[in-house]
């Protein structure tokens, strides 16, 4: 282990925002429970699709998906209080120009 300082632009419960040196972008901080949690909606998915019980499914996936919306959107809302650009383009590839 080692110890370096890092920018710290949120320290909101369960989702920090921060900078690690040598990074271009701060990064989203999952804490090892959320972790664990997010990985245990995506094996439930999983299951569900498995055995064909796709309404279950469907719900664990939408929960899923709305956890990872709600993490990027604070993201996105710390970054835009800070100035900074987003590390990623919201438009879609196939509507870009060329």
């Amino acid at each position: 282990m080692y110890k370096k300082e890092v920018e710290i632009y949120a320290d909101t419960s369960n989702y920090a925002v921060m900078r690690h040196p040598g990074r271009n972008f701060p990064g989203s901080l999952i804490q090892g429970d959320s972790l664990y949690i997010l990985c245990q909606r995506a094996d439930g998915i999983c299951n569900a699709i498995k055995n064909k019980e796709y309404d279950q499914a469907y719900e664990e996936l939408n929960e899923l998906r709305n956890m990872l919306w709600d993490r990027l959107s604070h993201y996105k809302n710390v970054l835009n209080e800070h100035e900074i650009d987003l590390p990623f383009s919201e438009i879609p590839p196939s509507s870009r120009t060329k």
